[in-house]
């Protein structure tokens, strides 16, 4: 990687220019209007304004319609193992000021463009690193980084055994990259023998699979949402929908629920909760059942009322904006079945975590879904992802969970 400022040099569009102003760090192959200089993949070009006026300096990706994904807007920055480290302590100094120490046990250490590394993922799983790479400039530094970030983990009192790599993801084909996954080979040292961990997160205790959990293995960003449904749970009776490992069931299980039925149509991940609730002693407050949720609710109508807080969870219904309006008639039908499932003083979470189906489509599809459920919502709290995932002004896509908490009246 060069580190002197001589890079090749890139004129991109007043759109362009107007985003890169906003915040936004992505130029898109279509807006690049004039190229001077050699560029391989992966290396470091500069961005310029249409006027000539410096704009910043990223990672060029030749095969991606992201063709450049800034890094920074310094033109003094010199991009070399010190500046790195720089960065990477910056983003484990954030979550150690954000978050109590209790809570870095399990946590999101790099969030990808929110921290300044485009394209790359890191999450702390206890004594794990779970790695996704999804950007090729990225996939050059990740040695670098990667070996910075343990030492500076370790430094830090944390103890690292070893480095997942979760690269078997489709995204990864578009940078022209492979799909794979293994462990990546710290400098000196062996690959440890199981890819499975303990994680503790909000007392609850959870066995953690980085090679074969879905996405890095556990997912993270619901870590104070699950908190305030626990404490909302005491004395009440729960169904929780989507309840894939089982966390927002166990934290309504610990937070004094009479009892909770977790519910997935995945019969491992109905598995995986039932054991999560043993390994807490939950068992006897938790029955795990695999079934479709919209098959279910629609069932449940016809028995007696029996739940008074429902909790929908959902895997994400969209991840394109071609698929929004599906994904909003999912939501509406999850979220009208459980409104008529309530009873008046009812509770009910509910939450998207698709960027694409925007917070104003999901409050407009609630809106929708009580009036035809003859409910009114009184709400109780709007939340968002867990700030070990920030959110970064100017970047949209950071911006992607939307939790609510309702009473229905």
């Amino acid at each position: 990687m060069k580190t002197e400022r001589a890079y090749p040099r890139f004129t991109v569009t007043p759109k362009a220019e107007a985003a890169i102003l906003r915040g936004h760090p992505w130029v898109y192959d279509v807006e690049i209007l004039a190229v001077e200089g050699a560029a391989e993949n992966g290396e470091l070009v500069d961005i310029l304004g249409k006027k000539g006026q410096y704009l910043g300096t990223g990672l060029l990706s030749e095969q991606s319609k992201i063709r450049v994904r800034l890094l920074s807007r310094n033109a003094n920055d010199c991009f070399d193992e010190s500046f790195w480290e720089r960065r990477l302590r910056w983003a484990w100094d954030y979550r150690k000021s954000v978050m109590a120490p209790e809570d870095l046990d399990c946590c999101r250490v790099i969030f990808g463009e929110a921290d300044a590394f485009p394209g790359l993922t890191v999450d702390k799983f206890h004594d794990l690193l779970s790695v996704q790479v999804l950007s090729f400039g990225m996939e050059q530094l990740k040695a670098v980084l990667l070996e910075l970030l343990v030492r500076i983990l370790r430094e830090d009192g944390q103890s690292i055994r070893g480095v997942y790599e979760r690269n078997d993801v489709a995204l990864r084909d578009k940078e022209g990259l492979p799909q794979y996954k293994g462990w990546f080979p710290l400098a000196g040292e062996s690959a440890p023998d199981s890819p499975l961990t303990e994680i503790t997160e909000n007392g609850i205790r959870y066995l953690v699979d980085v090679e074969n959990g879905q996405k890095t293995g556990f997912f993270l960003d619901q870590k104070y949402n699950r908190q305030a449904v626990g404490r909302m749970a005491r004395g009440k009776t729960v169904l929780d929908c989507f309840t894939h490992t089982g966390s927002f069931a166990l934290n309504a299980a610990r937070g004094g629920a009479r009892h909770v039925t977790a519910v997935d149509v995945s019969e491992s991940a109905v598995e995986m909760a039932r054991a999560n609730a043993a390994r807490n002693g939950l068992s006897d407050k938790v029955d795990c059942v695999a079934a479709n949720v919209f098959d279910l609710l629609p069932q449940l109508e016809k028995e007696p009322r029996k739940y008074d807080f429902i909790i929908l969870d959902p895997p994400a219904f969209t991840k394109s904006r071609k698929t929004v309006a599906n994904a909003i008639t999912g939501y509406r039908e999850i979220n009208y079945r459980a409104m008529r499932l309530l009873p008046r003083g009812g509770y009910l979470a509910t939450c998207s975590c698709s960027h694409f189906a925007t917070e104003e489509k999901f409050l407009a599809m609630l809106q929708s879904a009580a009036r035809d459920a003859g409910v009114q919502l009184r709400q109780i709290e709007a939340r968002q992802q867990s700030c070990d995932h920030p959110i970064l002004w100017g970047v949209d896509e950071t911006n992607y969970l939307k939790f609510y908490l309702f009473q229905v009246v």
